[in-house]
Parts: C-alpha cells; sequence; structure tokens
C-alpha cells in the first residue's frame, strides 16, 4: 500500500540496569527468539508471539528481574510503535476473549497514539511460577504505555493464575494482530481527524 512503512523495526536501549534489544516483524509468521532470563515471561511473549503472527527477537540483561522486565516490555512497544509508523492504512481496532481452561480474558486495543490501560488480570497469588504478579502487570502497563495503545485488558473468571495470564497475553495477542492488520480499502489513516 503506497505511504506504508517496513513494518519491521529494531530497538537497542541500554541504561545503567539493563541492556534490551528487541526486532518485530509485524507481517510475520510468529516466530520468537526471547531471552528474557525469566522463564515465564519467555513464555508468554513467545505465546503472544505465536498468537500474532509477530515475529520477535528480544533479549534483555540487567540487575534486577523488575527491571529486566520493564525494559524488555519497554523495548518491545517502542519497537511495535516505530513499525506502525504513522499508522495508514491499519485497522486501528482489535478485540478478542479468550479461554484457558478455568479461565476467560477479554483485550480490547486501539492503536490512536493516546497511551492508557486499564488491566485487571485477577491474579490471587503473588506469584506464576517464578514470576511476580506485580511484574506480570507492570510489563504490560509498561507495553501499553511505550506502544503508545489504548489497552483493556480483563480477567473475567478464573481459579489458576497461570491460566489467567496466558488467556490475557493471548487476548492481547489476536487484539494486536487484528490491530494492525492492513485494510486494503484504507486510504490514509484510520481517522475521521485525518491524523491519529
Amino acid at each position: 500500500m503506497e505511504g506504508l512503512i517496513v513494518r519491521v523495526e529494531e530497538v537497542y536501549r541500554k541504561t545503567k540496569e539493563t541492556v534490551v534489544k528487541v526486532k518485530v516483524n509485524l507481517d510475520g509468521e510468529g516466530k520468537a527468539i526471547v531471552n528474557s532470563g525469566v522463564p515465564f515471561l519467555d513464555h508468554m511473549l513467545t505465546s503472544f508471539a505465536t498468537h500474532s503472527l509477530i515475529d520477535i527477537e528480544a533479549s534483555v540483561k540487567g540487575d534486577l528481574v523488575h527491571h529486566c522486565v520493564e525494559d524488555l516490555a519497554i523495548g518491545l512497544g517502542e519497537a511495535l510503535n516505530k513499525a506502525l509508523g504513522s499508522r495508514v492504512g491499519i485497522t486501528r481496532f482489535g478485540n478478542a476473549t479468550v479461554p484457558m481452561d478455568c479461565s476467560i480474558a477479554s483485550v480490547a486495543v486501539d492503536l490512536a497514539m493516546r497511551p492508557f490501560f486499564k488491566i485487571d488480570l485477577k491474579f490471587r497469588g503473588r506469584k506464576v511460577e517464578e514470576m511476580q504478579t506485580e511484574d506480570i502487570n507492570h510489563f504490560y502497563e509498561s507495553l501499553t504505555t511505550s506502544l503508545q495503545a489504548n489497552v483493556h485488558m480483563f480477567v473475567m473468571y478464573g481459579s489458576n493464575d497461570h491460566h489467567k495470564a496466558e488467556a490475557a497475553t493471548k487476548a492481547l495477542a489476536l487484539s494486536l494482530r487484528q490491530a494492525i492488520t492492513v485494510d486494503s480499502r484504507r486510504k490514509g489513516v484510520p481517522s475521521s481527524k485525518g491524523v491519529i
């Protein structure tokens, strides 16, 4: 489509706390090469890539798990945001509801470059596997802000925190897959204002 930028982007982010490398291809096959040092986060990002069909290469090294989780989310959000560019031709909105055994999650996304998040994953415990549940929430909050997206992510019910997190991750993936899709009928940006 004329005016659509290449939808592949890389981000390198180095701070006193972490070094992050992320590469995304919005028009990929869902391949993931992830090394966060946090196995459950690797699992979530692999699931995210699989269901969004966004190819992701991501790694982070740092001092503390919280910093690694946060900065990887920022780097991934930046890469996705840059790959989307001006948003010309995209669908913009996406939503999905995903069951995972005992749990069900719903996510709605707007890629309008006005960051806002409302996230309620209804975790009961302090950890999912080795990952703090507050870090799971913070990952999605940081990703949303860095992506400049409006994301509403809710677990409606469930008794297993692992299943809640996984259902929410898959729902986000499917929502973004829909929102980033190029609409062949769309001329310019998906906004009645003419700009996003």
